[in-house]
């Protein structure tokens, strides 16, 4: 089979009840994959309020659609299509065909050991080498599995393989959220599916953020508070960046001021996508030092950044606006949203921006996910779990003579 053969489809039900929201969704997306064979990967993401009748989701959702492989999680919103579905029931289904493409599922858990923790359940099938033009998609419990020990370590061990997904929410503590893989339900570690071949994982992961001000060095810090600026007091400097700013930009730093770290400190200048935005998490006027949510590093290139909401739509839009498209129709193209449980309508005035931005830009693409806490995504060139973050998982057919053989 060739790469032009891949085809997506996704489906979204609002029906409370579980097993007529299941028979809806997968008859709509099957209708949209349309005639051929079964689906190689269907991704489910659904609400929590359907309690305990989720324990038979992902065997219904295999007979149903005869998929080979299944995984999901639960999301306080889901999202299908151009709609967020906000605190109400809801299920969204989608389903790949994927000719040439490898898949590699896991359960992954963090297990103790005297020399600490580690993360156990990887795949023997796996290559000692990770192909660049491989990728993984991540669905983690975020009480019980440590995402950014994942993401250094791949970081380190597999350089240049993208890493997206979320951390499935609706809980509030540990063992409320869900994991599915096939025909079994976790309510701890996280899913991983690595995939190779003829089709292509694009990220586009939007933080929100526009800078203000001017980049700093980092000249004295400890682990993650700033002591110094370019040689002062790094509340010194903020003072006077914040005279510079307007009335409603200085009302937004007094609330949503972050900091971004910039990733490649060899480039000649830095833009947007080029820092890693973190919470500013508080100050100590004593000492002048800012303390945020990430450890800092001496030497290290920096700038403030503010959050808002017309901040993160031009930010998302601006990045759709300039990821490169594939030249084929929208169904041999796929995306999956991983869009911040702190966004929808609690950032922007109206409902389904992110989603309403993703299908605005890329056309009628099948479009599936859900509200995380905490989205993976790379910034970069590496891989992050952020915040506050839209992460887009685009999936693209490949010309199968660029695949690298594993």
């Amino acid at each position: 089979m060739s790469a032009a053969e891949a085809k997506f489809a996704a489906a979204l039900s609002t029906r409370p009840d579980l097993s007529a929201a299941t028979a809806e969704a997968c008859r709509v997306a099957l209708e949209g994959l349309g005639v051929g064979e079964p689906a190689d990967l269907a991704l489910a993401f659904i609400s929590p309020q359907y309690g305990d009748a989720l324990a038979g989701l992902g065997a219904e959702i295999k007979r149903r659609t005869g998929a080979a492989l299944l995984a999901g999680c639960t999301g306080e919103s889901i999202v299908g299509g151009a709609r967020e579905v906000e605190g109400e029931p809801a299920l969204a289904l989608w389903l790949a065909r994927l000719p040439g493409v490898e898949l590699v599922p896991m359960h992954l858990e963090l297990e103790q050991t005297p020399e600490g923790g580690t993360i156990v359940g990887w795949s023997d099938r796996l290559p000692a080498r990770w192909p660049e033009s491989s990728g993984m998609l991540l669905l983690g419990e975020p009480f019980s599995f440590p995402a950014e020990l994942l993401l250094e370590r791949l970081n380190e061990d597999q350089p240049g393989v993208p890493v997206m997904g979320g951390m499935a929410s609706g809980g509030w503590t540990a063992g409320q959220n869900r994991l599915f893989l096939d025909d079994q339900m976790f309510d701890s570690g996280a899913l991983a599916i690595w995939l190779q071949g003829a089709v292509r994982l694009r990220s586009i992961v939007s933080q929100g953020c526009r800078p203000i001000g001017r980049h700093f060095v980092v000249t004295k810090a400890e682990r993650n508070v700033i002591y110094e600026l370019s040689g002062q007091p790094a509340l010194k400097q903020l003072a006077e960046i914040f005279q510079t700013l307007s009335p409603e930009e200085q009302q937004l730093a007094r609330s949503g001021l972050h900091v971004g770290s910039v990733i490649n400190e060899y480039q000649e200048s830095f833009a947007r996508g080029d820092f890693l935005v973190r919470n500013v998490l508080g100050v100590d006027t004593s000492t002048g030092a800012i303390a945020i949510g990430d450890f800092v590093r001496v030497g290290q290139t920096v700038q403030f950044h503010l959050r808002d909401a017309a901040s993160a739509d031009e930010d998302l839009r601006e990045l759709l606006a300039a990821a490169p498209t594939a030249d084929a129709p929208p169904q041999s193209r796929g995306a999956l949203l991983f869009t911040c449980n702190g966004r929808g309508t609690r950032l922007f005035e109206t409902p389904h921006h992110d989603a309403g931005a993703l299908q605005s830009a890329l056309g009628d693409v099948p479009v599936a996910g859900f509200f995380a806490q905490g989205e993976a995504g790379p910034v970069g060139g590496k891989n992050f779990l952020h915040g506050f973050t839209a992460s887009v998982a685009l999936f693209e057919p490949v010309d199968a003579s660029s695949i690298q053989p594993t």
